[in-house]
């Protein structure tokens, strides 16, 4: 992961801060359209989040780094994405655990927890990398975080 770039997105903030790591976790996507996909299979996902803000909390982060990685690498490491059936469903394309909203699904569960900060920072970018030559953007809208 060293030396990756990512895709930059424009924002007004004072801060950006990005945290790059990966987990392996295994999925199936279960729709006849899928293909192979339809089988359960594993990769090693790589991640990356761009967080930014305007105020650094007490300890002179906007987020500290080993917390964002917890949250995401803690709860997805080694395990079926298919199994979350908080974040997926196995019913609704929306929620199928595609790179797309696996994507999503990090950047909610981040921003839910941002939210609850006290310099209120934001996820703007959420980038997840499934094999060597395919990876997603999430970039939220405006008016996707909750305190607007």
């Amino acid at each position: 992961m060293i030396q990756q770039f990512y895709p930059q997105v424009q924002h007004d903030f004072r801060y950006e801060l990005n945290k790059d790591f990966n987990f392996s976790a295994a999925h199936f996507i279960p729709h006849d359209e899928a293909g192979q996909c339809k089988n359960v299979h594993g990769h090693t996902y790589f991640v990356n989040v761009t967080i930014a803000g305007d105020t650094l909390n007490e300890s002179g982060f906007l987020v500290n780094f080993q917390l964002i990685k917890k949250l995401v690498h803690g709860r997805y490491d080694h395990s079926l994405l298919n199994d979350f059936t908080d974040d997926f469903n196995n019913q609704n394309s929306e929620q199928f655990p595609t790179t797309e909203v696996v994507a999503r699904t990090i950047w909610e569960n981040l921003q839910k927890y941002l939210n609850q900060l006290s310099n209120k920072p934001k996820c703007v970018q959420v980038v997840v990398r499934e094999t060597p030559t395919s990876y997603v953007v999430y970039r939220p809208k405006k008016g996707d975080f909750d305190d607007e």
